[in-house]
């Protein structure tokens, strides 16, 4: 398949290009508005003020890929149509067509890259194995988005096979994309959907798209100061998505603010025919979307648990004042925070290993599905996979990485053993993580960082993660976790918090080294 990669800039091109997008600080459109930051509510105001069009804020984000891409490795793959795409955009527009007013219409997206599309971009997991093959449609969020009139504007690093392959390989690292940085400190980005948080940090694109099994939205949005909502599972479809595990297995938005998180969720929630799971959790979509939610007042009234066994930090750290001080301002905003909480099988959930047997037993049931049901491909079972690396091993990294995770996969076998495992962790939610929320009549817990993606994950509970902090210019973030279908009330917590305390910060300026 055609593609277009972004890699392979010359030193001196880089060094040019970086000298020029430091020189003209912040970025503006000729007419005065600045691109940068700019929220999806910002970006339609300047289209409909002859500030801004599609064509020019795609070219803005080509450019700041160009420049600050080599170095930061959050973008995999450009869409070669972006261009043609922002153009209807603009043509729809001045024509007022009825798509053009969708809030999504003529906004660049980022897809991560085990998001299938139907076009000249690749879907391959960041894998050599992958390359080259053919999906027989678009995933199911990706439909949705190209409907409302979104831009693909290209695939997203991650951590390969969505940080399924290899226990000892970095966060962030996959063979077609490199190793992603995080653009705060240059370090780990946290996995998998790293690209999709970096790029969305980096002014690389408006917004994106992530995928999440357990901890893949919630640790990269904390880890570079973005907003991610992990949605209830089967609320966003996965049909035509690389897969892990079905049953935990969900696609949410990644971006910097609560709002356009919220205007993406409503774009790609509800049914999907491809995927059985979208049937039952329709249910939980609410009539009007979910930026009917962005209430300032959002925490007025809320009750929010606070799990103290997910706080590690000691007190007189920096962390521990931060959040105290976070608790202060729920209090402050009306939410009532029922402190000291605890969940009573919390050692057992963590000690269980029914997650790690239920995910591989799934895996290959689910990637085979997959793979089976592209249209071409290099590869079509686990197997293949395992044994392509083992023929590439210098271009998977074989030798360095290994892929242990794989491995295990491709060994266990039986659906009883998986029939257990899955009960067991329904147990374990229901005795836990419900009791909890049940018994306290709790609205939301609070934690820090992605400490309690586990307990989401095994459950399919929705989690939102704001930007909470910086220690010595690392950022962290603050997640709250609820209940099935939760997502408003989340929407209205987290927005709420998010507008008490405006803590997100572009990353520094600094100089890129290759």
């Amino acid at each position: 398949m055609a593609s277009t990669t972004v890699r392979g800039f010359s030193l001196l091109i880089y060094t040019i290009a970086l000298l020029t997008f430091l020189s003209f600080l912040p970025i503006s459109t000729a007419k005065g508005f600045k691109i940068e930051e700019a929220t999806i509510y910002g970006l339609q105001l300047a289209f409909r003020n002859d500030q801004l069009t599609s064509r020019e804020l795609v070219e803005f984000y080509h450019k700041q890929i160009q420049i600050q891409n080599p170095v930061l490795k959050g973008v995999l793959e450009l869409n070669p149509n972006a261009l043609s795409q922002a153009d209807k955009a603009d043509q729809e527009r001045k024509a007022k067509a009825p798509q053009s007013l969708s809030p999504l219409h003529g906004i660049p997206i980022l897809l991560k890259d085990n998001i299938a599309t139907k076009d000249k971009m690749n879907t391959t997991a960041g894998s050599f194995a992958l390359l080259g093959s053919v999906v027989p449609r678009d995933a199911g969020v990706v439909a949705k988005l190209r409907k409302v009139g979104a831009i693909i504007l290209g695939k997203a690093t991650l951590s390969e096979w969505s940080y399924y392959r290899s226990n000892t390989a970095p966060s962030g690292w996959s063979a077609r994309g490199g190793y992603g940085k995080n653009p705060y400190t240059l370090g780990t980005p946290c996995g998998s959907s790293s690209g999709s948080a970096i790029s969305v940090a980096a002014n690389l694109v408006a917004v994106s798209l992530g995928s999440e099994t357990d901890g893949s939205i919630l640790c990269p949005s904390g880890y570079n100061s973005a907003v991610g909502i992990k949605p209830t599972v089967g609320l966003t479809s996965r049909a035509g998505v690389v897969p892990i595990s079905p049953r935990q297995d969900t696609v949410g938005p990644i971006c910097r603010t609560v709002s356009d998180a919220a205007l993406v969720l409503e774009t790609i929630a509800g049914f999907d025919i491809n995927d059985k799971a979208t049937i039952k959790a329709s249910k939980y979509v609410p009539k009007g979307g979910y930026a009917q939610f962005l209430k300032k007042d959002g925490l007025r009234g809320k009750r929010l648990g606070v799990v103290r066994d997910f706080y590690g930090f000691g007190k007189g750290t920096l962390r521990h004042e931060t959040f105290e001080l976070h608790f202060k301002t729920l209090r402050q905003k009306g939410a009532v925070v029922v402190d000291n909480l605890k969940i009573e099988n919390l050692d057992e959930i963590l000690n269980d290993q029914s997650e790690s047997i239920a995910m591989g037993l799934e895996f290959k049931l689910a990637l085979n599905a997959y793979l089976k049901d592209l249209v071409a491909s290099p590869v079509r079972s686990l197997d293949d996979v395992i044994a392509f690396n083992k023929k590439h091993p210098k271009l998977e990294k074989l030798e360095e990485y290994g892929q242990d995770i794989m491995l295990f996969a491709q060994k266990i076998k039986g659906i009883g053993i998986l029939k257990e495992a899955v009960l067991n962790m329904s147990r374990l939610s229901h005795s836990g993580f419900e009791k909890l929320m049940i018994t306290n009549k709790l609205d939301a817990v609070v934690v820090p960082f992605s400490s309690f993606s586990s307990i989401l994950a095994i459950g399919g509970y929705p989690g939102v993660s704001v930007p909470a902090g910086y220690e010595k210019g690392e950022p962290f973030g603050i997640v709250f976790g609820g209940l099935k279908g939760s997502e408003p009330k989340l929407v209205e917590i987290a927005y709420s918090f998010e507008q008490a305390t405006m803590i997100r910060k572009p990353p520094p300026v600094r100089e890129l080294k290759v």
